[in-house]
């Protein structure tokens, strides 16, 4: 069978750093922290105050107030973020053939803030008071149904939910159905929005976030000995994926690469990761072999790095059983120690990330790693940017179940 290549054109992104790829990329290099006290609703009896919120996202610059309205936070997100990606991908949506053209978008946990405010109807006012645009504004997969009701594309379209590595999922589904032939264009990535009282309530009682509620901008310590878990983030980040054939055919810009993708489960814990990161050591294995590579091959490692004590420590193992002794020679950073954790959205987000790095051979730092853990002993890119010439890249996504994906990108080269 014929593998058809997947290029990327177009990157679209809400974050907690900026709205706009530049914005972000030079906060990111700056070394700033989008992590503050929470201001949506009252923290007070939370052993957790902090997360990074989505602090200038306009709803009116994509939106009208009805169409808004009808949606969850997280959907307006993703309807933002795919709207930037389409605009900078140059396509012309008169000149494609929208059933050609799929969306799969990604969500850990979909719409949360939704559920919580139509619960409250129901319980204070009955259900005859509960919207009937309940369902669609809280159901995971109506991100990528939003996304293709905007722009009338027709193709494979769905949403992924596997915790912290839907959106990787996403990309990874969407590179496949364009390798398969089945779509020329494909719309993917991620959407959340789950700083919310109940999430907030549940990860807390999970003992899995950042209690550093003093200093915001130092809570999220990715390999850091005094890591104390990780910080909640929001956002989307979308990517155009379009075939090689049919991008070159319209004269895009071709960002990279995307070559191979590994997926794997741990089968261990629901929210542990194997203590040797075998299920990670395996994704990232089978997705440099997908790519028809060797880690050798390999420049540069946009990590999970969460900040969480067993994870940090699990990801180390699995590089190290990956790269064997080179694996102090490739850079690994974490982008979290600056947005927090994107849940949903961190794989396609870090995905942008890894490719922008690619294009302006510079990497950005993994800022509080001040007292480095004795077992998290790689190149982190501790605290400051640095400049780096590389031409494969891969990234890493892990979730709560075992979830494990690897996706490896490389510098376009005809």
């Amino acid at each position: 069978m014929k593998v058809t290549r997947a290029v990327v054109t177009g990157m679209g992104i809400i974050t907690p750093l900026g709205c706009d790829l530049q914005q972000y990329w030079q906060a990111l290099l700056a070394g700033q922290c989008g992590i503050e006290k929470i201001t949506r609703f009252d923290v007070s009896d939370y052993p957790t105050k902090i997360a990074a919120e989505v602090k200038d996202f306009d709803v009116a610059k994509y939106l009208d107030k009805k169409e808004a309205r009808r949606m969850d936070l997280s959907e307006q997100y993703a309807v933002a973020a795919a709207q930037n990606a389409v605009d900078d991908s140059g396509l012309d949506l008169n000149k494609i053939d929208l059933d050609r053209v799929g969306v799969v978008v990604g969500s850990g946990i979909g719409g949360i803030s939704t559920f919580e405010k139509q619960h409250e109807i129901l319980l204070t006012s009955g259900p005859g008071r509960v919207s009937p645009f309940f369902i669609p504004m809280m159901i995971i997969d109506m991100c990528a149904g939003m996304v293709s009701l905007r722009f009338g594309f027709r193709g494979p379209n769905y949403g992924t939910v596997s915790a912290c590595a839907s959106s990787a999922h996403a990309i990874a589904d969407a590179f496949r159905i364009i390798q398969r032939g089945e779509a020329d264009i494909m719309l993917t990535g991620g959407a959340e929005s789950t700083i919310t009282p109940s999430s907030l309530a549940g990860f807390c009682s999970a003992r899995a976030l950042s209690e550093r509620n003093d200093e915001p901008h130092k809570s999220s310590r990715p390999f850091d000995k005094d890591r104390d878990g990780f910080v909640m983030g929001e956002g989307s980040a979308m990517i155009v994926l379009e075939s090689l054939e049919h991008a070159q055919a319209r004269g895009a810009r071709i960002y990279a690469e995307i070559i191979g993708t590994g997926m794997t489960c741990d089968a261990y814990h629901i929210t542990a990761p194997l203590p040797d990161g075998a299920g990670a050591r395996k994704a990232m294995t089978i997705a440099i072999k997908d790519a028809g590579l060797k880690p050798d091959d390999i420049g540069y490692i946009n990590s999970h790095g969460t900040a969480t004590n067993l994870g940090d420590i699990a990801e180390t193992k699995a590089i190290k059983a990956v790269f064997g002794d080179r694996a102090n020679k490739v850079p690994v950073n974490s982008t979290k120690s600056m947005v927090g954790h994107l849940l949903g959205t961190a794989g396609s987000a870090e995905l942008i990330t890894s490719i922008l790095s690619l294009l302006s051979g510079k990497l950005h730092p993994t800022i509080n790693l001040e007292n480095p853990d004795p077992e998290c002993d790689l190149d982190y890119v501790p605290c400051h940017a640095r400049d780096a010439k590389f031409d494969v890249f891969i990234s890493n996504s892990f979730g709560f179940g075992g979830h494990n994906v690897t996706i490896v990108g490389r510098r376009f080269n005809g």
